[in-house]
């Protein structure tokens, strides 16, 4: 008898992680069928999946996009049978990531967006592919209890926590026996260039990663080490660390993807070549192994492996990041706001690059100063929501309150929220 086909639902279908989440099924047809596809408004991306992938149900979330592909399906597919509805209701959207008739969800919508349907997912238990950092950034401790309670399995496919995943012993309790897990990072477009050329970086140089392929928004995080901040503070909840047993060290190679240090003094690591395709399928077949299409690591042609401690000082996203984590309550989840805010107006242009951690750290001061309530963590995905949206507007009105000299920008000074 065959074997069942697992049903899949991508969640940010059209990024860089859905196309190549789909590369992976692509090579698996007897063992995964696409059943839900799920973009924002990309619909010349969303039409040749569909048309590739045949999902029964589609999701955007842009009404305006939404229309459009409804009446491209109507002239190209004639038979109603054969087209998948389109859905763009919001409640409906994240519906999508508790049917039934879904075995897998891929969350790798970025951001905030993401959050309500890696949330539903969870709910109904399902296993979860997850990218979406944000989901534990904001929420982790509702996160990692719901999944508990509901028999959810959350499987990172961020290549560093996907890393650790794989080299955690199965059914072991982390803390009794690692010492310290070892995240890596590339070091991003920058790592080398002296901070008083930092005035000069345009979004065009900041999106140019040296290894790795990747959206706008995660490109520029890796550029000023947020991407490193908040894959710290998503590893504390996925492996039940704190904050001191978490290290950072940039390793500009980006053939090591992370490490474990156990109490033994043992120091595995997970190596191969920096493609998303191995830790997706990875996380596909979990426990077993299947082919990803990346090509094998060549250890004799590997020139070499370089490590070296983070520059917090030219960096200061990374450090405001373990702060965050440090701090508990709303601070991470006010950091991963802020820093959307603040890439988000570094890409159009309206902030330097140099401000994205002055407008992150600014947003913090201001949420913290308003009371101890703070300090609790959000108890409901609505109180999530509703706290992520009035981190929003503090980064905003932090951004309006900004003066423009030139082509710079200058925040007034103040004093850092944590030294």
């Amino acid at each position: 008898m065959g074997r069942r086909l697992k049903k899949i639902a991508i969640f940010g279908s059209t990024g860089s992680i859905g196309a190549s989440t789909l590369a992976v099924i692509q090579r698996h047809p007897d063992r995964y069928a696409v059943e839900t596809l799920v973009a924002h408004a990309r619909i010349d991306i969303l039409w040749a999946q569909i048309q590739r992938f045949h999902p029964r149900q589609v999701g955007v979330a842009d009404p305006v996009a939404a229309q459009l592909l409804r009446d491209r399906l109507h002239r190209e597919i004639p038979d109603a049978d054969q087209r998948p509805a389109v859905i763009e209701e919001a409640d409906a959207l994240t519906a999508l990531a508790s049917d039934s008739a879904v075995d897998i969800v891929v969350a790798a919508i970025v951001g905030t967006a993401g959050l309500a349907s890696t949330w539903a997912a969870i709910q109904a238990g399902k296993r979860v592919l997850l990218a979406n950092k944000e989901s534990l950034v904001a929420a982790g401790a509702l996160m990692m209890r719901t999944a508990s309670a509901s028999g959810a399995t959350i499987i990172p496919i961020d290549s560093e926590h996907n890393a650790i995943f794989q080299c955690l012993p199965v059914g072991v309790p982390p803390s009794s026996a690692v010492e310290k897990l070892i995240l890596t990072a590339s070091g991003g477009p920058f790592r080398t260039l002296p901070a008083s050329d930092f005035a000069h970086i345009t979004p065009e140089d900041a999106c140019r990663h040296p290894n790795w392929s990747m959206g706008r928004k995660i490109s520029v995080d890796s550029a000023t080490m947020m991407n490193k901040g908040l894959e710290v503070i998503e590893a504390a909840w996925l492996f039940g660390m704190p904050p001191e047993r978490i290290e950072v060290v940039v390793h500009p190679e980006s053939i090591v993807h992370s490490l474990v240090q156990f109490v033994d003094g043992s120091v595995l690591a997970q190596m191969g070549r920096p493609d998303m395709c191995t830790p997706i399928a990875h996380a596909l077949a979990w426990p077993d192994r299947i082919e990803s299409g990346v090509e094998n690591l060549d250890l004799c042609a590997v020139s070499g492996l370089h490590f070296e401690a983070p520059d917090v000082v030219r960096f200061p996203c990374l450090r405001l990041a373990y702060e965050a984590l440090q701090l508990g309550g709303v601070a991470p989840l006010t950091v991963s706001a802020a820093n959307e805010i603040a890439v988000g107006a570094f890409l159009d242009g309206r902030l330097s690059f140099m401000q994205i951690p002055m407008l992150i750290e600014q947003t913090l001061e201001a949420v913290l100063a308003e009371g101890s309530a703070v300090y609790n963590p959000p108890d409901s995905i609505d109180t999530v929501l509703e706290l992520d949206k009035q981190a929003r507007a503090v980064a905003v009105a932090g951004i309006n309150r900004m003066k423009v000299i030139g082509s710079q920008v200058r925040i007034p000074s103040k004093q850092q929220v944590v030294r």
